[in-house]
């Protein structure tokens, strides 16, 4: 049964019917982005207007456009309401699924799974450490977090368990496929969305042993403060930033190849997820600020590309990485270091291709400051997209968004502060038209972001079941 899936992906009908399905599914993507943002207006406006009828403003001229400005965008979300559903009634109406479409849906599905369920043992972690960091670790409340830590990593190795026995079963079909590219192969992936790049490795999971990548982290500390450079040219100037109440600064200095870029950071996150995912385990490397890994996988890991160049470009990022210099009064896992530091104190290669001399192993070691984050569990879980938004300022923007956001379903900032937070040196209205252009894009996981003409941007999450709830339990508090 398995082998005629597989072979059917050959055939011209079924080709025909994947780009139709791909067709349809574009377009019901954009209704539902349209949908949520005429959602947002309505929820802005009427509390607008139930405001105004609160203070005795109701007959105002003002109130009343407020309404039929209401009005209007409820009609909106109807018209766009019976077109999605008329686009679902038409993807229904499209033979079932392909092998392809069941494999993607299935993976996506296990592997939202494996990133709740490792931030779920993230936090238990994390509260353990406040709790042995106030001499409360034999306490009741520690040890119900203990056996919590032990359920959730009971679950989350089933969750595994699961996912390489899909990884067996398609790898399986792929070698007697005939044309085992068709099944997930380059040519049948759609167009990437704007704003993102090319999945580079579709079929990456088959070929790392690791399970980490499924639940990549991000430090607290750095999405915090605009450590790294939105710059793609090398930037040479020193960077000051202070947060807005005063009680965060910090200065970064770089070195004469430029400051660590945005990009540079993928690396920052490699890392930090291997130690992460060694301090879930309980391993005894994890101890250690330094972490050993292979350059290929780390290249296929973040969406990178495996050429020559790759590697030359991950040279470089080790270098502005090593090289740049940080001053802060911010603390990690509730110690300030008084003293400047790397980003990373030193990397090393462990091993080189006898071929042509590119790095085959690696040993990188964190800098106190950032170790210390990750030693009390101060990070965040990442969507894998992250590695494929295309501009420096989206990564930002999503990174600022993960953390602010958090459990809520929407956020809301002020335009000029955003720009501080992000780190950007342009004009206010240069950074206006490059957020109106990521806005169009599209592209955050996870995530949508709204500019609103009082130059307020709001981020609010793309899950719509989510996003429904998080209103309503705010409308019924108020």
């Amino acid at each position: 049964m398995a082998e005629n899936k597989v072979t059917k992906m050959t055939d011209a009908d079924d080709v025909q019917k994947i780009e139709l399905r791909r067709e349809i599914k574009a377009q019901i993507d954009q209704l539902d982005a349209l949908y949520d943002v005429e959602r947002v207006k309505h929820l802005d406006l009427y509390e607008q207007v139930r405001h105004a009828r609160e203070i005795g403003a109701g007959n105002d001229e003002a109130t009343h456009s407020m309404e039929r400005e209401l009005a209007l965008v409820q009609k909106t979300r109807r018209i766009i309401g019976d077109q999605t559903s008329c686009k679902r009634q038409e993807l229904r109406d499209v033979d079932g699924p392909t092998l392809e479409e069941e494999y993607a849906a299935a993976h996506q599905k296990t592997q939202a799974r494996h990133r709740e369920l490792s931030d779920q043992i993230v936090s238990a972690h994390r509260a353990l450490a406040k709790l042995a960091g106030s001499g409360k670790s034999q306490t009741e409340e520690a040890t119900a977090l203990r056996g919590c830590v032990e359920d959730l990593q009971e679950k989350r190795t089933e969750v595994e368990s699961e996912l390489a026995d899909v990884f067996k079963e398609i790898e399986a079909q792929w070698r007697d496929a005939e044309q085992r590219t068709t099944l997930i192969g380059v040519s049948n992936l759609p167009k990437p969305a704007k704003g993102l790049i090319r999945q580079r490795h579709p079929n990456r999971d088959f070929f790392l042993a690791d399970m980490f990548d499924y639940a990549m982290k991000d430090d607290g500390a750095s999405m915090e403060a605009p450590i790294f450079t939105l710059s793609t040219k090398p930037d040479l100037s020193i960077w000051d930033w202070k947060s807005k109440d005063g009680n965060k600064s910090i200065k970064v200095t770089p070195s004469v190849l430029g400051r660590a870029t945005q990009h540079d950071k993928d690396v920052l996150i490699y890392v930090v997820s291997q130690l992460t995912e060694a301090l879930n385990r309980g391993r005894d490397d994890a101890k250690n600020r330094t972490v050993r890994f292979t350059v290929h996988d780390f290249l296929v890991t973040t969406n990178r590309q495996t050429s020559g160049e790759g590697y030359k470009l991950l040279q470089e990022a080790f270098e502005r990485l090593r090289g740049t210099s940080i001053n802060t009064d911010i603390k990690t896992g509730g110690q300030r270091i008084k003293e400047g530091f790397g980003i990373i104190d030193r990397w090393k290669i462990i091993d080189k291709s006898p071929a042509d001399e590119r790095m085959v192993a690696v040993e990188v070691t964190l800098s106190e400051w950032l170790y210390n984050a990750v030693s009390a569990f101060e990070v965040l879980t990442i969507h894998p997209d992250y590695f494929r938004l295309r501009k420096p300022l989206a990564r930002r923007l999503y990174e600022i968004a993960r953390k602010h956001c958090g459990h809520q379903t929407e956020w809301t900032i002020g335009l000029a502060l955003l720009q501080e937070k992000t780190g950007s040196k342009s004009t206010l209205k240069e950074f206006r038209r490059a957020i109106r252009a990521i806005e169009s894009d599209d592209s955050l996981p996870e995530y949508r972001m709204m500019l609103t003409q009082d130059d307020k941007v709001k981020f609010y999450v793309r899950d719509g079941g989510r996003l429904i709830r998080g209103i309503t339990k705010r409308v019924g508090e108020k």
